[in-house]
């Protein structure tokens, strides 16, 4: 245990733990049998806000959630907040249960390079050269598929922009991680439930807790999964450079890219390994210039 004595080591072990229970989600949502997207989505939001409302009593975090009563202008950022992660868990859901899970991997590669983007449109940042070359890498990545293959990349696409545009709202909140996703769900909840009663086969219901305890167990733990890798997260945010953070980000889509290939064996067409070598080179300018950035910037 004296190698988790620093707090870099600490944080290197929550990362480690967030960005591994991500990469690893494809696995997790492939267990479903017989259980649609739709209602994995609506099960992932009732049992991720009763969790987090159990981890905020424990925490004796109501405080901060009740602050936001004082602010109701914060309320509409934290709807739209609500809708885009809800969208970016049905896509990703989607995607496994389809066998689209390169494409997943695809979108979260692409994440980075899409919030550079947000930034340089929306907030008009100021951006190195290097950085701008990397968002016209993968620009150029996308119309190479398109060209190559006649389609978009779109399941990719709403995941990085979904993602992409959720972290640029969220910045817009004055809430840590766990008190904002809570607010999130609580906000999805009644959706949820609306969801649940208008799907024809609902592991909601008591009874079917009994007749199918395997998926429903699934279904339960899916709100944990949710939290407990975002609780990590926080304590690796808390501990490393946000350089570091970034860096060890990529674990997520790599491990999802490598689940994809040699566990469920989808297919990786020369276009599309042409795509991921595009973006790859574009995350590696962009890592490359943020890390010089970060070092001109005196800690």
């Amino acid at each position: 245990m004296k190698g988790l004595s620093t707090p870099s080591a600490q944080g290197v072990a929550f990362a480690l733990l967030a960005y591994g229970t991500w990469g690893g989600f494809p696995l997790f949502f492939a267990l479903f049998d017989g259980v649609g997207a739709l209602e994995i989505l609506a099960h992932r939001v009732i049992w991720s806000c009763l969790f987090l409302a159990l981890v905020i009593s424990l925490l004796k975090r109501w405080s901060v959630i009740a602050n936001i009563r004082q602010a109701p202008r914060q309320l509409l950022p934290a709807l739209a907040c609500a809708l885009l992660i809800g969208a970016n868990w049905g896509l990703y859901i989607y995607s496994v249960e389809t066998h689209r899970v390169l494409q997943a991997s695809l979108g979260y590669f692409m994440t980075p390079l899409v919030n550079v983007a947000l930034g340089v449109v929306v907030l008009k940042e100021r951006v190195a050269p290097t950085q701008r070359l990397a968002i016209g890498l993968a620009l150029g990545a996308i119309v190479l598929q398109l060209f190559q293959l006649g389609t978009l990349p779109w399941l990719s696409l709403c995941l990085a922009v979904s993602f992409g545009t959720y972290g640029l709202l969220r910045k817009q909140l004055a809430l840590d991680g766990l008190s904002g996703l809570f607010i999130e769900t609580l906000l999805l909840l009644p959706l949820a439930l609306l969801l649940i009663q208008q799907l024809p086969v609902s592991h909601f219901d008591g009874a079917l807790f009994f007749t199918a305890p395997y998926s429903a167990a699934l279904l339960m733990a899916s709100g944990v999964l949710t939290a407990l890798p975002l609780l990590a997260f926080a304590g690796a945010a808390r501990r490393l450079t946000l350089g570091t953070l970034g860096f060890l980000m990529y674990i997520n889509p790599t491990l999802q890219f490598l689940i994809a290939l040699w566990v469920f064996n989808e297919p990786l067409a020369v276009e599309q390994l042409t795509t991921f070598v595009l973006i790859w080179i574009a995350l590696a300018l962009y890592s490359w210039s943020s890390l010089r950035q970060q070092r001109r910037v005196p800690t």
